[in-house]
Formats: C-alpha cells, structure tokens, sequence
C-alpha cells in the first residue's frame, strides 16, 4: 500500500506539525508542515544527528548560529551536519510549506 506525501495535510495551526513516517536503525524520516512558522528568535536547534533536509513545496530560510542563511525554494535541500546551531527563521505566510526531513 502506498501512500502520498501531500495527503492529509493538517490545516493552518499555532504550532509547526511534525509527523514521523519511519524509525528504523537510528533512521528517522519525518514530514514537516509550516503556515508561516519560525523557530522562537531565541532558540537553536543542536542536533545529535545529521539531517538532509529538502523543501516540497513552499518556501523557507534556514539560519545558522554563523550568521549564514540559506533560502528554500520548492526542491531545494540541504545537509546539516549534527550539532551545527540552526533554526528555520522564516517559511511563506500565505501557503504551507512542506519539508521532509532525514534524521541520521
């Protein structure tokens, strides 16, 4: 049975959704969906795993702790290497942004 990435996706909310699609191996894959999200000015993320990261639909920047900032646009991805400090600092207001990420 398969299954569509742009199924079901979750309508407009407070909060990033963040659902897991696989666990195996110290393997995660997890589909992400933005409206507009960001993550708080004052936080970073510090990863114990890379995370190859691609950007379906939307758009979105990612900062890193450096000062570097990487734009997204649909089909962009990026590697990110574990404990290098980023955050998403901004995704489209006015449509969802779709990501799936690869924790590894």
């Amino acid at each position: 049975m398969s299954e569509n990435i742009f199924d079901n996706i979750p309508k407009p909310a407070d909060k990033e959704f963040f659902e897991r699609l696989l666990l195996k191996n110290g393997l995660k894959i997890e589909r992400i969906v933005s409206f507009g999200h960001a993550t708080p000015e004052l936080e970073w993320y510090d990863q114990k795993k890379d995370e190859w990261v691609i950007l379906l639909k939307g758009e979105a920047v990612i900062s890193f702790l450096n000062g570097d900032d990487v734009r997204l646009k649909a089909g962009d991805y990026i590697n990110i290497a574990a404990h290098k400090k980023h955050k998403v600092s901004w995704t489209k207001p006015d449509e969802e942004s779709i990501w799936l990420a690869v924790h590894y």
